[in-house]
C-alpha cells in the first residue's frame, strides 16, 4: 500500500531566516519551490535520495519537543558538528555512540530539531 516516504517537511516561521540556514549554513540546494498570498514550500533534493521541504503554510509551529525529527545521514559527524558549532548551531546533545551509528542533535533557525547521523564503517 505505501511506497516510500514522499517528503519530509518541517514547519518554518521567517522562511528567509529558514532558507539561509538550510542554504548557507547545511549546504542544500533548492530544488522545487514556490509561494503564493505569502505561503511558501520550498523543496530540497538530498545527494543520496529522499526530499526535505520547508513551509510556513500550515498550522504546524517549529518545535524541538515536537516528537517528530529529521535524520540526516552525513559522512564525517566529528567535521560537521564542529563545522555547524563554528557557524554558531545550537547542540542539545554530544555526540551519542551505539553499536551502530553515531549521532547528534541540534536545532535549525526556526527551533526545529535535526539529527545528524553517521552510520559506523562495516
Amino acid at each position: 500500500m505505501l511506497e516510500k516516504v514522499a517528503f519530509t517537511m518541517y514547519p518554518v516561521v521567517d522562511v528567509d531566516r529558514a532558507c539561509d540556514f538550510y542554504e548557507n549554513t547545511l549546504g542544500l540546494k533548492r530544488g522545487s519551490h514556490g509561494h503564493q498570498d505569502g505561503q511558501y514550500w520550498i523543496e530540497y533534493d538530498l545527494p543520496g535520495g529522499g526530499c526535505f521541504a520547508l513551509t510556513n503554510a500550515t498550522p504546524s509551529k517549529p518545535s524541538e519537543a515536537a516528537g517528530g525529527t529529521v535524520g540526516f545521514e552525513v559522512d564525517d559527524l566529528d567535521a560537521t558538528v564542529a563545522d555547524l558549532k563554528h557557524k554558531g548551531v545550537t547542540f542539545r546533545s554530544d555526540i551519542i555512540v551505539t553499536p551502530v551509528c553515531r549521532m547528534a542533535v541540534c536545532v535549525d533557525s526556526e527551533g526545529n530539531a535535526l539529527l545528524l547521523h553517521q552510520l559506523k564503517r562495516k
